[in-house]
């Protein structure tokens, strides 16, 4: 294990044990209220970050589901989506304010373990969105299904490569269970199907623009051959755009994976092929409407598909599509 994954694994096991020291000496003990009798339920959602306008529309459809369910939520999320330890830093927080139900879209699938453990222990059901956690305790998951979603777009890639040629992989993460299933069904994608591709090995750029940027510059550099690169989210797309825009490279095909501007202005200039867009708004909606039901005791199915489209400059415009993209 390497010192920072033991540093965040020590955060965790501290936090839980001083949040079982606060239990004992409570009157409650530690159960969950969520809210004084007769006020309104409070979900505390954690999210991946907040940086980029996939957040943000995630969170507009949570606060627009809240309004209807008569709920309270707060949003929050680390500054970047390599920050772990922050994000395990804001569970803390939202643990111990004894929230009703908890939204959690987890940066490491094992890091936050102990954590929901803990919540589980207090009776307070945890909702995943985004990606799921290495964990039997989240009640539901409401997400795309990151690996047909990862498959859809190595067949646009793989087609629009007439199926040769060298493709590379600018991925966001290889912790959380949306990084690793967006790169594994990108590639059991083209291994099955697509005979003459050459994949290189995933490059891991934490999400950020820039330092997908730098990557992107480096995999062209040395792979002067490159036919395209795939970018796994929102931050991975735009920076693999950028770095393609300042190596001066042409004729490399892009695809991406979420929306925002930046994307879908690269769509419309021919810069980028086209993306998969998921639907934050939908997972926002889902992720409290799950809560609810969850607070309510109901039950629901354990993972809850937000669905997803392929989208270029031939359907960016369809009702279907530009009602799910963000910008």
């Amino acid at each position: 294990m390497s010192s920072n994954k033991k540093r965040i694994a020590a955060l965790a096991a501290a936090a839980v044990f001083a949040m079982m020291l606060a239990a004992c000496s409570s009157p409650s003990g530690g159960t969950s209220s969520g809210a004084a009798d007769g006020a309104k339920p409070y979900i505390a959602i954690v999210s991946k970050g907040f940086q980029h306008q996939f957040w943000q529309a995630v969170k507009k459809g949570a606060e627009s589901e809240a309004a209807k369910e008569g709920a309270t939520i707060t949003f929050d999320g680390p500054a970047t989506e390599a920050d772990i330890e922050g994000q395990i830093t804001m569970l803390t927080n939202a643990l111990a304010k004894k929230p009703a139900a908890i939204g959690f879209a987890a940066l490491d699938s094992k890091a936050a373990a102990p954590l929901l453990a803990q919540a589980k222990a207090a009776g307070i059901p945890v909702i995943a969105f985004d990606s799921g956690v290495d964990s039997d305790v989240p009640v539901t998951t409401a997400s795309t299904d990151n690996k047909a979603a990862a498959g859809e777009a190595a067949k646009h890639m793989s087609d629009l490569l007439g199926g040769k040629g060298k493709v590379a992989m600018v991925i966001h993460d290889q912790t959380s269970k949306s990084g690793t299933e967006r790169r594994d069904g990108f590639v059991e994608w083209m291994k099955k199907n697509a005979p003459g591709i050459t994949l290189l090995d995933p490059q891991y750029g934490g999400g950020d623009q820039a330092k997908s940027a730098d990557i992107t510059k480096s995999i062209i550099q040395a792979n002067p051959d490159i036919a395209g690169i795939y970018g796994s989210n929102e931050g991975s797309a735009i920076g693999v755009v950028k770095g393609v825009q300042e190596s001066g490279k042409k004729g490399i095909t892009i695809i991406g994976f979420d929306s925002g501007k930046a994307q879908i202005d690269a769509i419309n200039n021919g810069t980028m092929a086209g993306a998969i867009t998921q639907n934050p708004v939908g997972i926002g909606e889902q992720l409290v409407a799950a809560a609810m039901k969850a607070i309510k005791k109901q039950s629901q199915p354990k993972v809850i598909d937000t669905g997803y489209y392929w989208y270029d400059k031939t359907n960016i415009t369809d009702p279907k599509v530009a009602a799910v993209l963000y910008q």
